[in-house]
């Protein structure tokens, strides 16, 4: 952890910061119309400052002066080097003000900084990176038709996209969206949570500041009525890229239909199991990975491992080493480096994470102290609410099972399908069990999802229409149009009808 400072320093960057008050349209910052809206930091309450909040009209203009952006073709057709030259000059930009987006990122989120540092920060560089790379390295396609013809296969962009972020990972998944949608020549517009709208603020202005043309990436802050609902409708809205819950994603399948029928791409909740076998090597490990993938971040991530499926013979001896492990997990002061929680994101999700801590005596944490719920644990039965629903929050629902086909129909009794994971050491059971769980990304002896390389996304109703990461992530944001040439001689044909 040598790249983290001290408590004292965060504290000291926090106060010198200038935060972003402002909606970001047409290449520099401008009102909104649809009034403020306050940035709160969730560890103490306090406002940080007021953003101007967007509405239908600023919707309307950033959607219009995208759209001019998309059809000048600065961008769009600005050669695919070029692209990739303005984009990594983004991330040194990045990487240059690498401190103040980690502070303002814990500041409004409530993530640990220690997550910001080492994690958020670093991995938003890593995927802008990747894909200004990957643009001039993806080639198209010919069929093979004859000698008479020849059919191209070709991507174009899609046009306006907009994305819709979700507010547990501000930074990262406003990269995940923009890195491939600018890499592939769009315009793209960003509705940040209106829990966390800095960031992606400061994000647009270092884009400008590298060289995105006007119109190409904005930010308007906002809540869901007058921002996303706007944009979900819009007819001028080529496409839709979401992150967040299920509920608000099928909103976005209605505006589809009821508008100009967009693509639409979700990426939503998880209910994900981590399944622990007899013969599963080094439960220490074990116990590192189960903590990290129920704890990491609160539980606010939509792929956290929240139910432990285990089998009875190894449970006590894992659930020894788990206690064991979380006496290093403490939960404090987001800007306290020496601290893995921090504080969940508002008063309203802290109500809602709260209702799972009223029945039932917990086997760790389970009392929560103002914004703050020290990890927590508690043995349940497959159909408790807590082993079904969808938390967000650091609660871990443990659950005994007697074998793997067991442990595997427990783990598919969701109607989720975004992650999993899996403990064992019998190769061809790992591989079976990999196959059999119906979620898009499958760990075995370890938790994760994957990296950059590799797709992300969920069956099930964890997602639809696409995937975020590796190369599949440029399909969703690019059109396939197909080419033919006709190359037989004119002479030599009749004449058609």
């Amino acid at each position: 952890m040598s790249d983290l400072l001290t408590h004292d320093e965060y504290d000291a960057t926090a106060a010198a910061l200038n935060l972003p008050r402002s909606a970001f349209i047409d290449g520099r910052f401008q009102p909104g119309k649809g009034g403020t809206l306050d940035a709160i930091n969730p560890a103490t309450g306090e406002t940080l400052c007021s953003i101007a909040a967007c509405n239908s009209d600023d919707v309307d203009l950033a959607v219009a002066k995208a759209r001019e952006a998309f059809e000048q073709g600065h961008w769009s057709r600005l050669h695919p080097a070029e692209r990739k030259d303005i984009l990594i000059r983004l991330c040194k930009l990045i990487t240059r003000n690498a401190r103040e987006l980690a502070v303002m990122e814990s500041l409004e989120s409530g993530k640990t900084i220690r997550d910001c540092v080492t994690i958020d920060v670093p991995e938003t560089i890593q995927t802008l990176k990747w894909h200004a790379e990957a643009v001039d390295k993806i080639y198209d396609q010919t069929a093979p038709v004859g000698e008479d013809a020849i059919a191209m296969i070709v991507r174009e962009p899609v046009g306006v996209v907009a994305a819709i972020l979700p507010w547990n990972f501000p930074l990262l998944m406003m990269a995940w969206k923009i890195g491939p949608a600018l890499a592939a020549g769009n315009s793209v517009i960003v509705k940040p949570a209106e829990q966390t709208s800095l960031t992606a603020l400061r994000l647009a202005e270092l884009a400008m500041e590298a060289g995105v043309p006007r119109g190409v990436l904005q930010v308007l802050p906002g809540d869901g009525p007058q921002v996303g609902q706007p944009l979900g409708l819009h007819g001028d809205v080529d496409m839709v890229s979401f992150t967040g819950s299920t509920e608000t994603g099928r909103k976005f399948l209605r505006y589809a239909a009821d508008s100009n029928l967009k693509k639409v791409v979700l990426e939503c909740g998880g209910k994900n199991p981590a399944i622990v076998m007899d013969d599963a090597e080094n439960l220490d490990l074990v116990a590192a990975h189960v903590v990290n993938a129920a704890f990491w971040n609160m539980g606010e991530n939509c792929s956290a491992c929240s139910r432990l499926i285990v089998h009875h013979a190894v449970e006590d001896a894992l659930m020894t080493r788990i206690l064991a492990r979380l006496r290093d997990w403490k939960t404090g002061n987001p800007l306290d480096p020496a601290n893995h929680l921090g504080a969940l994101i508002d008063t309203e999700h802290c109500k809602k994470v709260a209702h799972y801590l009223e029945e039932g005596s917990a086997l760790a944490g389970g009392v929560m102290q103002g914004a703050y719920l020290p990890p927590t644990i508690y043995k349940a039965e497959p159909d408790d609410k807590r082993a079904r629903e969808e938390i967000f929050g650091p609660i871990l629902s443990v659950i005994t099972v007697q074998s793997l086909e067991e442990a595997i129909e427990i783990a598919n009794d969701t109607p989720y399908g975004l992650s999993a994971s899996l403990f064992t050491s019998h190769a061809r059971n790992a591989l079976t069990t990999a196959r059999a769980i119906r979620a898009g990304n499958v760990t075995v002896n370890c938790y994760g999802e994957g990296d950059i390389t590799t797709p992300f996304g969920g069956y099930k109703q964890s997602g639809f229409g696409g995937r975020d990461n590796g190369l599949h992530a440029h399909d969703q944001y690019t059109e396939l149009k197909t080419i033919w040439i006709d190359l037989s001689d004119p002479a030599s044909q009749d004449t058609i009808g």
